[in-house]
């Protein structure tokens, strides 16, 4: 019987916005011109080497870049300094937009939540399931939640930088259940990525996926889950 359910953050409850929106919010914020072909060509080049945290995973890491990027989520350092060399590796030169580009990601208004979020956590506040975000992420989404009213439905945050250890590590798990007084049989994790968030198994947590879609193409990807709940 499920008591308790854990959501991934990116890709599960919320998603980024595009390369290009993020893009253009750094360059208005710096006020840094750049248009048509150029704009085109350095969007496609961030979305190449994935240097939007919660966007498009890296076409190519650079090789002083590998162990640090396995490594990003375990601290605030090691998250930055991976990101900022993506940054970098995609031709941004200019420390001052390198520094907006990071900044923005963490901004309330560059997230969305999916059209399912807030009504599925109110459905599963309104059964009494306690819920945790266990995220792999180097820096608070407290403030996102919170902007985006869904804080208050949200009993446990597990931040993989706050721990020392990111998913699929058991250990973040663990914490997760502990943190919401359940062993982890009664824990559902519902995450969009099989490898991070499938290391749940190891606990005996039951897993279930979502796609890692754009927000407008996933209207009801959460709603399914509150069928294997059993009833209301």
């Amino acid at each position: 019987m499920i008591k308790g359910v854990m959501f991934d953050f990116s890709g599960t409850l919320l998603r980024v916005e595009s390369t290009e929106e993020w893009l253009a919010a750094a360059l208005a914020e710096t006020g840094t011109p750049l248009a048509g072909a150029d704009f085109d060509e350095t969007a496609r080049r961030l979305t190449e080497y994935g240097a939007l945290p919660g966007g498009a995973s890296p076409r190519h890491i650079p090789a002083h870049l590998e162990t640090l990027w396995d490594q990003r989520d375990i601290s605030a350092e090691q998250h930055r300094a991976a990101y900022g060399g993506l940054t970098r590796a995609a031709g941004i030169t200019d420390p001052e937009l390198a520094q907006a580009l990071y900044d923005r990601h963490m901004s309330p208004a560059a997230w969305r939540p999916y059209p399912d979020t807030e009504r599925t956590l109110r459905e599963l506040r309104r059964r009494g399931l306690p819920v945790a975000v266990v995220s792999n992420i180097g820096w608070d989404l407290r403030p996102v939640f919170r902007a985006h009213g869904l804080d208050e439905l949200v009993d446990a945050y597990v931040l993989s930088y706050e721990l020392g250890t990111q998913k699929p590590d058991p250990v973040i798990f663990r914490a997760a259940c502990d943190r919401l007084g359940l062993a982890p049989a009664d824990v559902l994790m519902v995450g969009d990525s099989r490898e991070a968030d499938g290391g749940a198994r190891a606990l005996g947590c039951p897993v279930r996926f979502v796609d890692h879609l754009p927000v407008d193409e996933r209207p009801a990807g959460l709603a399914p889950l509150l069928d294997l709940l059993g009833p209301a």
